[in-house]
């Protein structure tokens, strides 16, 4: 890592901690700077606004969690409609607890919702890629009905878009909310598999999934 790159690392690692204590909204740059021992104006080097070092932060999330996510969708020993639950469901507990043990955080993803719409987006674009290769496989091993696999893998997404951010849209508890999950991904799959498709086995593994 560069010299630059590190203090880029630096000054969202200080401005996550502060976030954390005091919230987005009580947060200045002056401050996130005063915590690095930088100087208020040389912050703006690295980030011209506040807002940009929020979107970084989600970035550097986001990444890590397609990796994760993206991992599951490559591993080849589980079914692949076992994969997709096993996707949705880690998506889902991870960002509850991520909310639940920092509440304030979720200024951060209610602001950049609001000044970055289109951040959103090319999360979702990224997320398509494994999931659309993730029913392609699916169906060329017979368990998914052929079609448009880049546009399941957008109604997916639109489908357990509750999920995604859930403290965003609801106040549920983490067990309402996989009831709810394991109810949405059973009407999606029972569309997406192919017709005469045996999927006893992958419902078995389903429940070990959800347990």
């Amino acid at each position: 890592m560069d010299e630059k790159s590190a203090t880029r690392d630096r000054i969202l690692q200080a401005a996550m901690a502060r976030i954390k204590h005091y919230g987005y909204g009580k947060t200045t740059m002056a401050e996130i700077a005063a915590d690095c021992d930088m100087s208020p104006g040389n912050i703006y080097r690295f980030f011209e606004a506040k807002i940009d070092i929020a979107e970084a932060m989600a970035r550097k999330h986001y990444a890590a969690q397609q990796a994760e996510l993206s991992a599951i969708a490559r591993k080849k020993d589980i079914p692949p409609d076992v994969r997709l639950r096993e996707i949705f469901f880690k998506r889902m507990r991870d960002s509850y607890t991520l909310f639940e043990e920092n509440a304030k955080i979720l200024e951060v993803a209610e602001v950049i919702d609001r000044e970055r719409p289109l951040f959103a987006n090319e999360h979702l674009a990224a997320e398509r890629v494994f999931l659309s290769a993730l029913l392609e496989e699916g169906a060329e091993a017979g368990l998914f009905a052929f079609g448009d696999f880049n546009f399941f893998a957008e109604m997916l997404q639109s489908a357990t878009v509750k999920f995604a951010i859930p403290q965003l849209i609801s106040h549920l508890t983490l067990p309402k909310l996989e009831r709810e999950l394991a109810g949405v991904l059973d009407l999606l799959l029972k569309g997406l598999y192919a017709r005469g498709a045996e999927v006893e086995t992958a419902r078995t593994a389903k429940e070990k999934v959800v347990a």
